[in-house]
């Protein structure tokens, strides 16, 4: 008897022992994980975020001992920011990791009710996407080159076939396979793929956090091993030189600004690398290219209004980089070769939207520039493709994309075949500069993208191939456009894509629509397809995208001079006009009406929020550059001060008050303000995650309407541009569909009655 009392005892001892461990081991795990141990780690409006009283100073104008721009208030500005505490360069502030630690569980949390909808959605998105599939081959020297993706792979492989006749042939080899780069990793992005001119080595570059800092490594792939070379902390840029002994690469600086250019010589240590061009003017950043000719490199150091190129001859034994043009107050330019000829791309002699002119190598300069077209008004010129022949020329007309082909013998020019009102048509690879053909890219809202060659010499356009998307039927679907009227008279063009059996095409009743926006830096958002917007259409959703001023859809003005600087708000009020109009014309309600953007287009939900609040159900704002104000006054945020070109610098009385009065984080108001989604990335270069996080924080302090959510969720792993993993990437995006479709009260398809609509695999 007293034996077994002694066991027991020891029993309930190790028991309680053990008890004890766990507890502690539960303990320690919330305060590292959270901060807290009984404390809740949220409460059911939120997470309560410290406010630091009275507030750090943030100044805004002349500080000494930093660069503020050439006119700085004097005395400068002060403002007071409670959250600025959520700032840490180094991600490493255990309060701050805790504190979006917390905001993720808070989103775990209101999110659970939409987690079937989202699995749902999610495996819509496998479905219509075919996982093991290839890209068509283009021709590169002595080989095909082609990239391919495999069932339950993340990345994409990189290979190549033997040019047999003008056709791939031969077994497989592969180049590059980006699942072994990433492996064991979880962020990673390989930006450039470079073949050597020799094509027995491949240079490219990874990105394993999303900062942006990419390592450069070299394999030989004739012995499928690395090469000892490897570059650290570049920006991404790649390019060979003549042969495979030298590579081209750009570096950046703290702030993240691509400043220097360098010299590679294989074999050789990093530290001994030439610096070929450093940029000092901290409003520029410099890229490096080379000509598709193959014989000029071009380093290219350009702000946001002003450019200048130099050139490195590479068949001139010793040649040094020599100034095509020096830069000039809101001169823009780019340069590409032909012949004896430099072809250039120029907004001078105020052409808003460039013109093509030319000039010889040996007097580059703009005194001597030629004009090859005559400007036109309505047709924006970006970039061109150059041939042994022919030359293809790729811009914008009247609000949509275009190619034309210049015959470079007869200076005849003839335009690319678009079959649809609505279209994207974008340059593919082309790298044989004696090609007949030029290989292009089309597709639109309903058509997926789609692959052809347009022989340039016999005027016809072969298809190559069409993307495959299972389960989608294009002729079940419908695009069209629209013109919104904005409040000063200004037409803003709507693109618009739904089901032909939704309430708005079958009965003209309004339906439930995802109004989705950008509007800076002059890009442009082209109605191109999305296999992940069938998730949508298949609810009976609308999807729309509002082509507002900022972007550059209808040509450079629609940016450079009635969508920035003072007239950003433009950009505001052309989306909440858009929003309105496709109310008034019966396509929405605003009860079934959500909005959606990105980093500057997050800025835009933002802004968009505080004016009219009551005009959205819901929103989903991506990586949001919200806190407008505090970042640009301040030059050692990286990027801002190659912003000022863009959104004016606030350090100077001239813009202050401007970007005060739209600053969404600035304006933060008691209202009632829709359900909101917005994510951040821990590791983002471009939108810092405390801008987001501060946005949020000051949100639900505002917000008078406790049944609408406001929810943060922080990627602690990836940077700008989310997910480098595919199924990951839709998983992130299926997340933002199911809060959108639930909020929007469209969670279930439509029912499966198509007896109007044609069967899979008839033509529409």
């Amino acid at each position: 008897q007293s034996s077994r009392m002694a066991v027991q005892s020891k029993a309930a001892l190790l028991a309680g022992a053990a008890g004890c461990t766990a507890l502690v081991t539960w303990a320690g795990y919330r305060w590292w994980k959270y901060g807290v141990i009984f404390s809740p780690i949220f409460n059911e409006s939120g997470v309560p975020t410290y406010r630091q009283v009275p507030g750090t100073k943030v100044f805004a104008g002349k500080v000494e001992g930093e660069d503020r721009g050439p006119n700085p208030m004097d005395p400068p500005k002060v403002m007071l920011d409670e959250l600025y505490w959520l700032r840490d360069d180094d991600r490493k502030n255990r309060k701050v990791i805790t504190h979006l630690n917390r905001e993720n569980a808070y989103f775990e949390h209101k999110f659970r009710p939409f987690k079937d909808v989202q699995t749902t959605i999610y495996d819509e998105f496998v479905s219509h996407m075919k996982e093991t599939d290839e890209e068509v081959p283009y021709p590169h020297g002595t080989y095909f080159y082609y990239t391919r993706t495999v069932q339950g792979k993340a990345y994409r492989i990189h290979c190549r076939k033997k040019n047999v006749m003008g056709a791939p042939g031969g077994p497989e080899e592969i180049v590059l396979d980006i699942n072994l780069v990433g492996k064991g990793k979880s962020y990673c992005h390989v930006g450039s793929v470079e073949i050597s001119p020799d094509h027995n080595v491949v240079a490219y570059a990874a990105d394993y956090n999303g900062s942006e800092k990419y390592e450069i490594l070299l394999k030989d792939l004739t012995t499928d091993k690395l090469l000892p070379d490897k570059v650290s902390e570049s920006g991404g840029d790649i390019v060979w030189g003549k042969t495979n002994k030298e590579l081209y690469y750009t570096t950046r600086d703290s702030k993240q600004r691509t400043d220097k250019v360098w010299r590679h010589v294989l074999g050789s240590d990093q530290s001994t690398d030439e610096c070929l061009y450093e940029e000092k003017d901290e409003l520029f950043w410099v890229g490096v290219d080379k000509t598709d000719s193959g014989r000029f490199i071009v380093v290219s150091t350009r702000s946001k209004t002003r450019s200048e190129s130099l050139t490195l001859d590479l068949e001139a034994p010793g040649a040094k980089l020599t100034m095509v043009h020096p830069r000039e107050e809101n001169h823009r330019y780019s340069v590409e070769h032909w012949g004896e000829d430099f072809y250039i791309i120029t907004n001078a002699d105020g052409n808003i939207n460039s013109k093509l002119v030319q000039t010889r190598i040996a007097s580059p300069g703009r005194a001597n520039w030629v004009e090859v077209l005559p400007y036109e008004e309505d047709t924006k010129l970006d970039y061109v493709v150059v041939f042994k022949e022919h030359m293809v020329l790729n811009g914008r007309c009247k609000g949509l994309k275009m190619c034309k082909v210049m015959t470079m013998a007869t200076g005849k020019v003839s335009a690319l075949p678009v079959q649809e009102d609505c279209f994207d048509i974008y340059s593919k690879s082309n790298k044989e500069f004696n090609s007949e053909v030029f290989r292009y890219g089309y597709s639109s809202l309903v058509t997926p993208h789609s692959t052809f060659e347009f022989n340039m010499r016999t005027q016809t356009s072969t298809l190559l191939k069409v993307k495959e998307v299972p389960g989608y039927e294009p002729g079940w679907y419908q695009c069209e456009r629209t013109f919104a009227r904005a409040r000063d008279g200004t037409n803003v063009p709507i693109s618009l894509v739904y089901r032909k059996d939704c309430r708005w095409a079958t009965e003209r009743k309004a339906s439930p629509l995802m109004l989705y926006g950008y509007g800076s830096y002059g890009a442009c958002i082209d109605p191109s397809f999305d296999f992940k917007c069938v998730s949508y259409l298949d609810r009976g959703m609308i999807f729309a995208i509002a082509h507002i001023r900022g972007g550059g859809e209808m040509g450079r003005h629609w940016y450079e001079r009635e969508g920035k600087y003072l007239a950003k708000k433009n950009t505001f009020f052309d989306f909440c006009d858009a929003a309105e109009h496709l109310i008034a014309k019966g396509f929405t309600t605003t009860p079934q009406l959500a909005i959606s953007g990105r980093s500057a287009g997050g800025m835009l939900v933002g802004t968009v929020l505080n004016l009219r609040p009551d005009l959205f159900q819901c929103a989903v704002a991506g990586v949001p550059f919200v806190d407008v104000m505090t970042t640009m006054v301040d030059p050692s945020i990286p990027l801002t001060i190659v912003e000022w070109e863009e959104w004016g610098n606030p350090n100077e009385a001239k813009y202050f008050d401007y970007i005060m009065s739209y600053s969404p984080v600035n304006n933060v108001g008691k209202a009632a303000y829709p359900s909101l989604l917005v994510t951040a990335g821990l590791n983002d270069p471009r939108v810092a995650y405390w801008e987001p996080a501060k946005w949020v924080a000051k949100l639900r302090t505002g917000q008078t309407n406790p049944n609408n959510v406001i929810l943060l969720k922080t990627d602690m792993s990836s940077g700008h541009f989310a997910a480098s993993d595919r199924y990951r990437l839709m998983e992130e995006r299926s997340i933002e569909y199911a809060f959108v479709t639930s909020n929007l009260g469209c969670p279930d398809l439509l029912p499966p009655d198509y007896k109007f609509l044609p069967k899979q695999g008839a033509s529409a």
